[in-house]
């Protein structure tokens, strides 16, 4: 089956590195944990993604995937001041990223910048926006979305109508 652009259930093995560069910045190549993703649900970035569509099963690619494609472009507004008092208990590193929660209660990654006795610079960027990727992608499996998988757009998910919705415990 080939991937399409809505509810294909894909596995991929991977391989990222910043576009020019010899570094690998992630990878899950021999881990035996494929990245699982439904297509169409922004799961993973949009470069990444489109590139994917029409693959299949055993297809395997190197994929440049442009930074407003993938994490973004460098924002220089996301940098921020903020008081070293709500940095309490935290052993600050210049580069040390901390996970929050932003306004709307989802979660949010910082990366220490410089700190001093009194305040802390931080930076809400992506530790990869501004940056092009390539990827090196293995398709591992692909097939289409059950019904529920794609209204739930979770992998062997069901919807939240259903009795069990995720949370570890199934009664049916």
């Amino acid at each position: 089956m080939k991937i399409e652009i809505e509810n294909s259930v894909v596995g991929i093995e991977y391989e990222v590195k910043e576009a020019g560069s010899t570094e690998v910045v992630d990878s899950n190549v021999g881990s035996g944990q494929p990245l699982e993703f439904i297509t169409g649900k922004g799961h993973i970035i949009p470069g990444l993604e489109k590139a994917l569509e029409g693959m299949s099963k055993g297809e395997k690619g190197d994929v440049l995937v442009p930074a407003a494609e993938a994490y973004g472009e460098y924002n220089a507004e996301a940098l921020q001041t903020l008081p070293v008092e709500q940095f309490e208990g935290i052993e600050l590193k210049e580069g040390l990223t901390l996970y929050g929660q932003g306004e709307g209660g989802q979660t949010v990654q910082v990366t220490v910048k410089t700190f001093t006795d009194t305040e802390v610079n931080v930076d809400f960027n992506h530790p990869l926006a501004g940056k092009d990727l390539m990827f090196s992608v293995t398709v591992l499996s692909a097939r289409a979305a059950t019904e529920d998988e794609a209204s739930s757009g979770q992998i062997g998910g069901h919807s939240h109508g259903d009795s069990c919705c995720g949370g570890g415990h199934c009664d049916s």
